[in-house]
């Protein structure tokens, strides 16, 4: 029975709680995530990090828990119990180690949960998209002078372009004739945008975009808020890495300003709201325009349209390849999650004037 596994993998993280009841949270694509009460109510986040995805997990484990403690060393002078929302805390295994690797060579780790938060899989107020864009951008700000060179790549060129494309042309090949018939309209527009969405990657090969510590799974759902819809705890570091704003910039936007859940079949409901973008740029440069340059800034709206277009690419990738990656809950799953993408690009491109950042967005 799943609760007597759990029961047991909860033993060996150092607590004094057991394991009461579980519920299993299905919000990612990646890894199993349960929220765990405990007989004296407390309560906790297990998770199994699934090392088919990540090669390394000791290094992801080591490089989220090293960023937490540099946030909490920032963030000293709060008060203990408010510190305790401000950041996660992880729980060590009774090994001294931040995880347990079972019988079955999986990992577990575990964190304690932020009790009266909220998080959203989708924006519906403007408020919430500048508070998630103060929030994203304080953890940028916060992390500006940790030396992102001693993380490692938990995945090696996750935003690569170049090696996305190279995923995507393999792909090609082995698809089926039924998969590719059916993705060849998004196939062409894949072509069409292949030259634009190789700049940013080709100023940060050329030393004009500093690498940074970034988020790299910055969704709207990776955010908790508190009860007053103030940005409370970025959650979900499993990808924290070395990469470049625009990375948690798009993607945080990709979320943000979709009007629709990214896997909505309803393409008539999917549009980019560029009045939710501009409330998240406003909460996202008033942390962080002092430690960005300018080029930096300039290449913020063609990194929410990269960071778009290199899901849309992933997912579409994942369809031709028959869904080896991602989660599906039915056949034309990953497919559907591609068109909502493009759609996004689309409308967002209608609209990419309105997007240009200048002083007064930050103000």
């Amino acid at each position: 029975m799943i609760l007597d596994h759990l029961k047991s993998i909860f033993t060996h993280f150092d607590k004094s709680d057991a394991l009461a009841s579980y519920k299993e949270l299905a919000s990612g694509h990646i890894n199993d995530t349960y929220l765990i009460k405990t007989e004296n109510e407390v309560s906790y986040i297990l998770q199994r990090i699934n090392h088919g995805v990540f090669k390394d997990v000791p290094g992801l484990i080591s490089n989220k828990t090293f960023v937490s403690q540099h946030l909490l060393k920032k963030l000293s002078h709060l008060p203990a119990s408010e510190l305790k929302r401000r950041v996660l805390s992880f729980v060590p295994a009774s090994t001294g180690l931040y995880y347990h690797l079972d019988s079955d060579k999986n990992y577990w780790n575990v964190m304690v949960f932020i009790h009266d938060s909220i998080t959203y899989e989708a924006v519906t107020d403007e408020n919430v998209a500048y508070e998630g864009g103060k929030l994203i951008g304080n953890f940028l700000n916060l992390t500006n002078d940790f030396d992102a060179s001693v993380l490692i790549d938990v995945i090696p060129k996750f935003h690569d372009m170049s090696f996305r494309f190279e995923q995507f042309n393999d792909a090609l090949k082995n698809a089926s004739t039924e998969r590719l018939s059916q993705a060849q309209n998004y196939i062409d527009i894949v072509d069409d945008l292949k030259e634009e969405m190789h700049i940013i990657q080709y100023l940060k090969e050329a030393g004009k975009i500093k690498t940074r510590v970034t988020h790299n799974d910055t969704k709207i759902s990776n955010i908790l808020f508190d009860q007053e819809n103030k940005g409370l705890c970025v959650i979900d570091t499993d990808t924290v890495m070395p990469g470049i704003v625009h990375y948690d910039f798009g993607d945080a936007i990709r979320t943000i300003c979709n009007t629709a859940n990214e896997d909505e079949q309803n393409l008539d409901l999917v549009n980019f709201n560029i009045t939710y973008y501009k409330a998240y740029v406003k909460g996202f440069l008033g942390e962080t325009k002092n430690a960005l340059s300018q080029i930096e800034i300039d290449h913020l709206p063609l990194g929410a349209k990269t960071m778009i277009f290199i899901m849309a690419l992933r997912f579409l990738t994942d369809f031709l390849n028959d869904d080896k990656y991602y989660k599906t809950k039915y056949a034309m799953h990953n497919l559907d999650r591609a068109k909502n993408q493009f759609k996004l690009i689309e409308s967002l491109t209608q609209q990419y004037e309105a997007m240009t950042i200048n002083s007064s967005m930050s103000n």
